[in-house]
Parts: C-alpha cells; structure tokens; sequence
C-alpha cells in the first residue's frame, strides 16, 4: 500500500505513532527552530518551512515506500488534553536497525518519547524482522540518553568520531536493543539528589559548571596531588568530564555531586562515589578536589560528611562501607577524611606518584555504615 496507507498506527493508549500529515508542518518546522534540536542533532540550520514539508511530507513517504526506513509522527496529548504533533521517531534500515528522535519543546519532561520508542521498536522487533536497534547521540546530549536508557538499551560507550554533522566530526554516545531485551532500564540511573548543609547546597554537576571546573583541574596544587588530570585542562575537556559524569551516572557507576554555594550557584568543591554497583556490592570509593577560592574553610569535610550520611541512608543506596585513599602529604585531604569520621586502615608505601613524578604513601581509610549508628 502506498503512504500514507502503509503506515501502522501504533498506540499505548497515551501516545500515538501516525503518518504525517499537512498539518505537521507547521510544528515540525518550529521544532527545527529550537535551540537544543539544533544543538544535538543535524537538522540543517537554516532550516525553512519548506524543507519541513518536504521532510514530513516526501522524505517519509518515501522512506516507507522504499522500505528504507519507518518514520512516525509522535502524538500526545497537551495540558488541554488535545491531541498535538510532539516529535518524530524513526527506525532506520534493518534486520539490524538504528534509531533516531526528537522532541517538541513543549512535550519534553513528560515521558511522551520513551513511550514512543517503545512502540518503534516494538513494532521493529514484531513486524519488520529487526534483530537489533541501535541508538547514537552526541557526546553530553543527555536528554536523549535518559530515553536510552528507560528504554532498556545497553550502554556500550562512546565511539570517537563516530559522527559528521554541517562539517564537525563529533565523538557520539552508544547504545543497543535486541531482540528479546527487555524495554525498561536495566539498572537505576544514579542521580545526586540535592543535600544541603550549614553552608552548602550539593547539586548534580551540569555544564555550566566547567568553567570553574577547569579552573580547579588547572590549578597546581590539585595537578599536584591529581597527577593523571589532563594537561593542559581547558574548558573543552571540563565539558567532556561533566558528559562522562553524566553517562556514569547513566551505567550506575558513579554519583557526582557539584559542591556549591546557596546564593551564588557557584562550584566550589566536587564530591564522587565511584565504582557503585561493581563486584562489592555495597561498597563506594569517595573522591573529592576544592576549588583554589573555597579551601582552609572546612568546606570539602561538611560536604563528605553530607555525603557519607546519606551514602548509609534508607533515602540513599543504602551502602555499608565507604573507602577513601589520600596521598599521604596531601595534609588538607587527610584532614577531610578524619573530619567525616572515616578511620585510618594502613599505608601503601610508594603506591601515589604526584606531580612532579615524586613517590609518596597512599593512605587507606573506611567508614562503615554501622561507625555511624
């Protein structure tokens, strides 16, 4: 059957996949004007209300036609309870298929293009004899990663120069689905919840934070005592740490909080667990470094002790044992430990080479969910 005839209907009751039609232009072609379609995908700039059309109109149908790809409009229904255009979401090639989709402003937050991707793939699996799905984004386009993930795609890593859009080649995130894997998360997506103290607020870290990022990783005593840091660290790479914060998250590796001030917003310290969900269960590793502008204030110790108390609570993960390593000369991180109660385990001598390819002791410490109690 030709389009628009060839296209299923598929419906969870809530959002609807359909064939385009004139109507869709319009939205569509607001869609390709927002700002963050154009930041993470390569929808050409300038795009036109014509190449709108086009697009919905003749690229799908012909797509459908051919069998090359499916291609859906995405539906839902607004706050009104009308049914509006929200997106687009389309299964590419086959038996081993890639996926790609976007989202109207107004329907994000909503859960509209989980739903949707379940229903593409669905239909993928059932009707069209697809094996795998595999799913790619930008490098930091988390919105698009939270959707992998609630989806059940494995998260396999990231592929340098894996993209070329308008005359960049971008590293992209990866991801896939077979045949028979489940549709839903395979594991949680750690999250930093927001702590506060007498004087902090601990956030998750966000892009806006590298700035003073860099400017922490750039400075020589934290090069010092972070030998491994990358050199020279400029705003560039801090956005590449705050995306790979952001996928650790996403694999249940890691929680980042942002240390930061309550009235300016500004980082001021960075707080990790690191290696959750590994072969000790139960277990963390905390890691921390000061901004140059926040240290000799005890600042980094009421932010760990934040952490560590809700690491050990009912409304955290529920942990029972946190280690902690610190280069024995590092005064200002052994101080830390001892203020957020952890107890001094033993010395690995020679075990931390520094800055300047020096040796120095590597002190252990753990902190036991039951010291607290």
């Amino acid at each position: 059957m030709p389009f628009p005839l060839s296209v299923p209907v598929l419906t969870d009751g809530v959002v609807t996949l359909r064939a385009a039609t004139p109507a869709d232009v319009e939205p569509m072609w607001e869609m390709t004007q927002d700002p963050a379609m154009q930041r993470w995908t390569a929808v050409p700039i300038p795009n036109t209300r014509e190449m709108s059309e086009q697009f919905a109109l003749h690229v799908g149908a012909r797509a459908w036609d051919e069998g090359t790809a499916r291609m859906w409009v995405v539906e839902a229904e607004d706050d009104d309870g009308r049914p509006r255009f929200a997106g687009n979401v389309d299964v590419r090639g086959g038996p081993v298929a890639d996926i790609g989709f976007t989202l109207h402003p107004w329907a994000r937050g909503r859960g509209i293009m989980t739903a949707a991707v379940r229903l593409a793939v669905d239909h993928g699996f059932t009707e069209a004899g697809i094996e795998a799905v595999h799913w790619r984004a930008h490098v930091g386009n988390e919105a698009s990663l939270r959707v992998a993930h609630a989806c059940g795609f494995e998260l396999v890593g990231t592929a340098p120069a894996l993209l070329h859009e308008r005359g960049r080649t971008l590293d992209a995130w990866t991801a896939v689905l077979r045949f028979g894997d489940a549709p839903y998360a395979r594991r949680p997506w750690q999250d930093a919840p927001r702590l506060r103290t007498d004087r902090l607020q601990l956030r998750p870290l966000v892009e806006t934070d590298a700035h003073r990022v860099a400017q922490a990783c750039s400075d020589p005593t934290t090069r010092h005592w972070l030998r491994t840091l990358p050199h020279p660290y400029t705003p560039e790479v801090a956005r590449a740490f705050v995306a790979d914060c952001t996928w650790r998250s996403a694999t249940g590796e890691k929680i980042t909080w942002a240390v930061a001030d309550p009235v300016s917003d500004d980082l001021v310290a960075l707080v990790t667990l690191m290696h959750l969900g590994g072969v000790n269960p139960g277990t963390a590793e905390v890691g921390y470094w000061a901004h140059p502008d926040a240290r000799g204030r005890g600042l980094v110790g009421e932010a760990v002790e934040a952490v560590t108390h809700w690491a050990f609570s009912p409304d955290g993960p529920g942990l029972h044992r946190l280690s902690l390593l610190a280069a024995a000369g590092n005064v200002a991180s052994n101080r830390v430990a001892e203020r957020s109660g952890f107890r001094r385990l033993g010395v690995e001598r020679q075990a931390e080479m520094l800055g300047d390819d020096t040796l120095d002791d590597l002190v252990s410490y753990d902190l036991l969910a039951d010291d607290l109690r």
